[in-house]
């Protein structure tokens, strides 16, 4: 496997504010209205609030210049997973197994790039820091290989990855997957079912499973935390220990919740298959991007139960195609990635990394 890093990140993680409830509508009040996860090394920095937004800036036209100021970068290939760091964001391109590094009003940077099998849903799928990345810079990530699915973790100066977890069954389709740190010594691992639904009931296979990964370096062993997942859509954390799991079966898209007790319940279902695919959570609620539906859904979730009990707005429908990736920027906005090159109709800058602000209180946000 090849790895080529091409650059070093300087980076000022966030760790935000909570983000306020109340009926799938977001309280403007707080200095940000969706504020990051907390990060996991201590750090105790708040969020920026954007100097202004980012429906505020005159654009330049020209080749790959999208003329939406929300648009942070264009013309990537398809994209997977992206990452906060600070300011800016770490992008993966799904196909071409780069990892760009993206911020506003700047040219996209090569950080670095992995061999993977893009074919299918294959590839490199998801990204996440190194807890303890302001001292290490270590990335990992879920790629798929020509013989399996696995975790690897990436260092900063070059050489190659390392292999985390390996042996993670390959299909036809059912390859994506997605990786968060629960706490500093444990990792979530999601997987597909590898286009085979039995994978995900069968206690022998890593398929179609959530994983937990203690102290994850090279060799490491999986334990089964949840069962009878989809197709994999993503995990994510929020500042009170939830755990938020997306995923799509065959007779519903899901969002699930695991508490910090390790019980799994179900927060809601769409029949309607919505084609739910990246998580970002805050404190009290998590936003969702959805493909088919191309739209970004924002559930609001009660600050003692954590249920989620009335139906998540959309916004932004049908502005950016369908949506990927997601992660919550230091500014508060909702950073997601597009998939339309390969899924959907591209448009001329496509694929595209946005900002989107969540709805204020009062409001329904982006039109």
């Amino acid at each position: 496997m090849r790895l080529v890093v091409v650059g070093r990140v300087a980076v000022s993680l966030a760790l935000g504010s909570v983000l306020m409830t109340g009926c799938a509508r977001f309280d403007d009040s707080a200095s940000s209205p969706f504020t990051p996860e907390p990060t996991l090394h201590g750090a105790n920095i708040d969020p920026k609030k954007p100097s202004q937004s980012p429906t505020s800036t005159t654009r330049p036209s020209g080749p790959c210049i999208d003329p939406d100021p929300a648009v942070v970068a264009t013309c990537l290939d398809t994209t997977g997973g992206l990452v906060s760091i600070g300011d800016s964001a770490l992008v993966a391109e799904r196909r071409t197994g780069r990892i760009l590094e993206v911020a506003p009003e700047t040219e996209p940077t090569e950080f670095a790039r992995v061999d993977v099998d893009g074919s299918g849903d294959g590839g490199l799928s998801d990204l996440v820091l190194s807890p303890t990345y302001q001292d290490d810079g270590l990335i990992y990530a879920y790629i798929t290989t020509p013989s399996d699915n696995r975790v690897i973790r990436i260092a900063p100066g070059g050489g190659p990855p390392k292999d985390i977890l390996t042996g993670i069954p390959k299909g036809p389709t059912g390859n994506h997957g997605a990786i968060e740190f629960a706490t500093p010594n444990q990792m979530l691992v999601l997987t597909g079912d590898a286009g085979n639904p039995g994978n995900a009931a069968s206690p022998s296979s890593l398929a179609g499973k959530l994983l937990r990964v203690n102290s994850p370096a090279p060799g490491a062993t999986a334990e089964v935390a949840l069962s009878g997942i989809g197709v994999a859509g993503d995990v994510c954390r929020d500042s009170k220990d939830s755990v938020w799991i997306t995923d799509r079966t065959a007779v519903e898209d899901r969002l699930q919740r695991m508490g910090a007790d390790g019980a799994v319940t179900t927060a809601w279902t769409w029949p309607d298959r919505p084609g739910v695919a990246g998580c970002a959570a805050a404190s009290d609620g998590v936003a969702i991007s959805l493909t088919k539906a191309k739209a970004l859904a924002i559930a609001a979730a009660d600050p003692t139960t954590h249920a989620v009990t009335s139906a998540p707005t959309m916004i932004a429908q049908d502005k950016y195609g369908q949506l990927g990736g997601a992660t919550v920027g230091a500014d508060g906005t909702i950073w997601v990635g597009t998939v339309n090159k390969t899924d959907g109709q591209p448009g001329p800058n496509d694929d595209r990394v946005v900002r989107i602000p969540p709805p204020q209180a009062g409001g329904n946000g982006p039109d």
